[in-house]
């Protein structure tokens, strides 16, 4: 398969890039500056230069042509403020849908957060997250051109992977390892049974492809 990934130098693209290559998929990865391009290269990926929160539908739908997969794993980031949670985590994410759909991908994925919601209140920066989150998710439903999975991970962790997770329509809070994150995303690529699913992920007990089989119906 070839699988572009939105976000490409993130922490859990780079875990999934490395993951997608080492099976043999062909992967890209869109990231922002050029100096991030070695380290993509270094986890099998290729680097694709182009700024989401500046690039047009077309440029963006270029870049995707000829995909299987689309995954979107970008984020603005801790250290950014309200504005960008609504340039990055909603907008970028609608127009990487929305160029999906003009390159006619669609398999496509989005890595949410548990508790996303456009109609989430509060007034911190964490709210505006929550609400351009909920507003991306609420949007890629609405495509009927896509096959998409919604991923809503726990609190993140730096921990080594378990292979152990939870997955299902609502798990609770709870943390999970970005590895482990990347590895189900890179289960979700393969699975499209999981299409029009939205799934929360947090560790569990459960091995990665039983649990991705699983919430398929498998």
């Amino acid at each position: 398969m070839r699988i572009v990934i939105a976000g490409g130098h993130g922490q859990i693209a780079l875990r999934l890039e490395r993951l997608l290559a080492a099976r043999g998929d062909e992967v890209a990865g869109i990231i922002r500056k050029a100096e991030q391009a070695d380290d993509l290269r270094q986890a099998g990926a290729e680097p694709v230069v182009l700024d989401l929160e500046s690039a047009s539908v077309d440029e963006v739908a270029e870049r995707l042509r000829g995909a299987d997969a689309a995954v979107f794993a970008a984020g603005a980031g801790p250290g950014s403020g309200a504005a960008r949670k609504d340039t990055v985590d909603k907008a970028a994410a609608i127009l990487f849908a929305d160029a999906a759909v003009k390159a006619g991908v669609r398999r496509f994925l989005i890595v949410s957060s548990m508790a996303a919601d456009p109609r989430h209140e509060g007034d911190e920066i964490f709210d505006a997250y929550l609400r351009a989150k909920g507003e991306a998710d609420a949007y890629v439903r609405g495509l009927d051109a896509l096959d998409w999975t919604i991923l809503r991970p726990g609190r993140l962790t730096d921990d080594a992977g378990t292979g152990l997770v939870r997955l299902e329509a609502h798990t609770g809070r709870g943390p999970i390892p970005r590895e482990d994150v990347a590895a189900v995303l890179a289960e979700l690529v393969d699975t499209p049974a999981t299409a029009g699913l939205t799934l929360e992920l947090i560790s569990g007990s459960a091995p990665v492809s039983v649990a991705v089989k699983s919430v398929a119906g498998n």
